[in-house]
């Protein structure tokens, strides 16, 4: 039986070709996000013509993560349409460029609200229902900055994934005797097909960030944006990424892996991610607590 699965982010991106992958696999895939009747009202109307096409369940939902109102009306709108949400896509996400110290306070804030705090607003609106079902799974969009290569000029961006993925972590064993269960898909530095630097923000103090680029080298943060783009192979598809969801989704629950690593640019993650993971499996054997490991059977 198709699952009924909320994907935030969805206009474009990973969560539009993980919305898509999922309803091409039978389930119903609802593509959220925000502005559907107005920036992303050509979006809206590609995904629903895909849809027709491919004959699959693909819908849009409006839904800012930034909102507790408008995530309780699409959830809401969900629920009374099916009566269950069965997997959550946590995906939404922001990225930066440039030096740290030219952004201000508040657009780190912001950052770290669209990246963590909506994953927070999303949950506290849907868990009940899936607490109340014994059931339910939880996808979680990571980065390899986690754990892998950090370079520079990015440090807004891989704070909040970092934030979200240790929120994950923790959710995964307070859930766990719930019978809900926790995937994290962990996407390397993909530079097509995401438009992930194309539509990066900027540093909010431009007068610092001059100073920084007059002190810089010559023509540093575009060789260093070049440098990171070449570490993607010409080869790597970011489709990957939805295929990988797919089959995660499509496992047997309690059989599904905590942790995904897709990293074409070998950034180092694959190597230490497992480690870290370990680790803290086992100070959860140490502490008493293996059964958190896993969802319980319900």
């Amino acid at each position: 039986m198709g699952q009924i699965i909320l994907v935030t982010g969805a206009s474009s991106g990973f969560g539009r070709m993980i919305a898509t992958d999922l309803a091409a696999a039978g389930h119903t895939a609802y593509a959220s996000m925000r502005g559907t009747g107005e920036k992303n009202a050509k979006t809206v109307a590609d995904i629903a013509a895909t849809a027709k096409d491919k004959n699959i369940d693909l819908r849009t939902i409006e839904l800012d993560v930034q909102d507790e109102e408008s995530i309780d009306a699409a959830v809401g709108d969900i629920m009374r349409e099916h009566g269950r949400i069965d997997v959550v896509v946590h995906n939404a996400g922001h990225m930066v460029y440039g030096p740290l110290e030219a952004f201000t306070p508040q657009q780190l804030a912001e950052l770290y609200d669209i990246n963590v705090l909506g994953t927070q607003r999303l949950n506290r609106a849907v868990l009940p229902h899936m607490r109340a079902a014994k059931a339910g799974l939880l996808v979680w969009t990571s980065s390899t900055s986690v754990m892998g290569g950090i370079p520079p000029l990015l440090g807004p961006y891989f704070a909040a994934k970092a934030g979200m993925d240790q929120i994950a972590v923790c959710y995964a064993r307070e859930l766990a005797p719930f019978g809900i269960e926790t995937a994290i898909i962990v996407p390397g530095a993909y530079t097509k097909g995401t438009n992930h630097f194309s539509n990066a923000g900027k540093p909010g103090d431009e007068a610092r960030a001059k100073e920084y680029e007059n002190a810089w080298p010559e023509n540093f943060a575009k060789r260093m944006q070049d440098a990171l783009a070449a570490t993607d192979p010409k080869d790597s598809d970011p489709g990957e990424i939805g295929r990988a969801v797919v089959k995660i989704v499509d496992m047997p629950a309690g059989k599904r892996p905590f942790r995904t690593v897709i990293d074409p640019a070998d950034d180092g993650s694959a190597v230490s991610m497992p480690v870290v993971d370990r680790v803290r499996e086992q100070f959860l054997h140490r502490i008493g607590f293996p059964e958190l490991l896993y969802p319980a059977a319900n």
